[in-house]
C-alpha cells in the first residue's frame, strides 16, 4: 500500500469507477474504500509519472458515493486532458488481462523489471502493450465533406469513414481501400491531418484529408448503413471536436466558411441538439 494518495483508475469489465462529479477516486489504496482487486498495479513512465490502476469483478457494486461509468461517457464529460491518464489505465489493464498466460507454452507470464512488457519464465516468450493502427479520412468533393452512418452508431449520428491497418499496407493504402470497401469511391490528394491515443479497446487513430476523385457512393450495407455529401450548413449530428472524427469536421466547415472560430464551434454546436 502507498503512503501517498493518487489518483486511481479502478475498472470494472470496461466501465471506470468515479465520483458523482466524474473525479476519480483520490486514494492511498482501493481498500479503503471496500474494493477487493483481481488486479492492480503501478506504471512508471519514462518521465516518472505513476498511474494507479485495478481492476475489480464483474459483481462488484461502487462505493458510496460513486459509479462505474462507460469510458465513452467520461470522454464526452471530462474532456480529452481529463481522460487520457484514464485510458492509458485501460490500455494495460485490458492487456494485462489478455497476457495472464503465456501463449506459446502456457506458463504464467510476468512483468519485465526492466520494460513495460510481459516475459514467459519458462520459454522466454515476450509480449508487448497491443496498439491497432487504425486511419480516419475526411474526404471533401465540390466544397462537400463525406459524412457517413455506422450501423452500430446512435440513431442519427453520422461520422467520417474509418478502418484498422492491415499487414503489408501502407497508411495511404489503407485509406483508399477502406474508402472503396465502404462506400465504392476513389480518392486522391491524401494529407495527414494528426492523431489520437483511442484506447477502445487499444487504437491510434491516424487522421488525414483527402479529395474525391471517381465513383459513386454505394455503402456495403453491413458496416455503413447510409453515407451521403453535406455542405457545412447542411451537417447531420456529429461527433463532438473531444474526437479526431469531430476535429476533422471542425476543420473542413473553418474551410468551408466565413467567420472565426466561434462562427465554426456554433455550426457544429447546433447539430448536438
Amino acid at each position: 500500500m502507498s503512503d501517498k494518495t493518487a489518483p486511481w483508475y479502478i475498472f470494472r469489465k470496461n466501465d471506470i469507477l468515479v465520483t458523482d462529479n466524474y473525479a476519480f477516486p483520490l486514494i492511498k489504496d482501493p481498500s479503503e474504500i471496500g474494493l477487493h482487486c483481481i488486479a492492480r498495479k503501478v506504471t512508471r513512465f519514462d518521465d516518472n509519472r505513476l498511474i494507479h490502476w485495478a481492476e475489480v469483478k464483474d459483481t462488484t457494486e461502487p462505493p458510496e458515493d460513486m459509479k462505474f461509468v462507460s469510458r465513452r461517457e467520461l470522454l464526452d464529460v471530462s474532456g480529452e486532458e481529463t481522460f487520457a491518464p484514464a485510458g492509458v489505465s485501460f490500455h494495460y489493464m485490458d492487456w494485462t488481462r489478455k497476457n495472464i498466460y503465456c501463449g506459446r507454452c502456457a506458463t504464467p507470464m510476468e512483468d519485465s523489471a526492466v520494460e513495460r512488457c510481459r516475459v514467459c519464465p519458462n520459454c522466454g516468450n515476450i509480449i508487448f502493450p497491443i496498439i491497432c493502427p487504425a486511419i480516419i479520412v475526411a474526404i471533401e468533393k465540390e466544397g462537400k465533406i463525406l459524412l457517413a452512418r455506422n450501423s452500430r452508431f446512435p440513431k442519427g449520428r453520422y461520422s467520417v469513414l474509418a478502418g484498422f491497418v492491415e499487414p503489408g499496407e501502407s497508411l495511404e493504402d489503407t485509406v483508399k481501400r477502406e474508402v472503396m470497401e465502404e462506400v465504392s469511391i476513389e480518392v486522391g490528394r491524401i494529407s495527414y491531418f494528426g492523431s489520437q491515443p483511442w484506447p477502445f479497446p487499444h487504437s491510434l487513430m491516424l487522421g488525414f484529408t483527402a479529395e474525391w476523385e471517381s465513383g459513386e457512393i454505394c455503402v456495403d450495407g453491413i458496416e455503413i448503413a447510409h453515407a451521403d455529401w453535406f455542405g457545412p450548413y447542411e451537417l447531420p449530428n456529429t461527433p463532438s471536436t473531444r474526437s479526431i472524427s469531430g476535429r476533422l469536421i471542425r476543420n473542413f466547415i473553418q474551410k468551408r466558411t466565413p467567420g472565426n472560430e466561434e462562427n465554426t464551434e456554433s455550426i457544429m454546436s447546433v447539430k448536438k441538439k
